[in-house]
């Protein structure tokens, strides 16, 4: 019998207050709480926590406090990356964002999802799928990225998007829901 922890990552219905998973959400805000409070001119110092935190970095990022996740070590980030402040990432699956990534302020990003029958979300199931932004992509402020959404490499995603299917390379896309503009060239 799995785990719910192994049961989240493989994109399987799970409890998220399972005993492991808590401690280590718990886990997560700690360092969390950590990042967010350091004073602005200590970067090095944050840093250093988001490399214990995220599964795997580069060398070069930023991410702007104040910042959110629920486990940290599903996140991949890219060299290059850069956040601005109030980036919400929910990797209950895999996150995995490319090099030269740009996001704007207030992006939420959502692995998890609840189930649309009211008997199972009343058990306190949920579910995770697993999120990928190519390369050189730039996301706007205030975008929604829903579970299992891949970003392809090149793409402009515009502020208040709402992203509930793919976006191919090479393209602009907004919208809620958001839908690709055109293509870049």
């Amino acid at each position: 019998m799995n785990s719910e922890k192994e049961n989240m990552i493989s994109g399987k219905l799970y409890r998220a207050f399972d005993e492991e998973l808590s401690n280590e959400r718990q886990y997560a805000k700690e360092l969390i709480f950590e990042f967010n409070s350091f004073c602005p001119n200590e970067s090095g110092k944050r840093t250093e926590v988001l490399k214990k935190l995220l599964g795997k970095t580069k060398s070069t990022f930023i991410i702007e406090p104040p910042f959110r996740c629920d486990y940290g070590y599903n996140i991949e980030i890219g060299e290059n990356f850069y956040s601005n402040y109030n980036l919400m990432i929910l990797d209950c699956a895999k996150v995995i964002i490319g090099d030269n990534v740009l996001i704007g302020p207030n992006v939420s990003i959502y692995t998890a999802g609840h189930p649309l029958h009211y008997e199972i979300r009343k058990l306190e199931y949920e579910y995770a799928f697993p999120i990928s932004i190519g390369n050189n992509v730039w996301i706007g402020g205030n975008v929604v990225i829903n579970p299992g959404i891949k970003i392809g490499d090149n793409s402009v995603i515009g502020s208040g998007s709402v992203i509930t299917k793919d976006v191919p390379p090479n393209t602009i896309a907004a919208g809620n829901p958001c839908k690709v503009l055109r293509e870049l060239k």
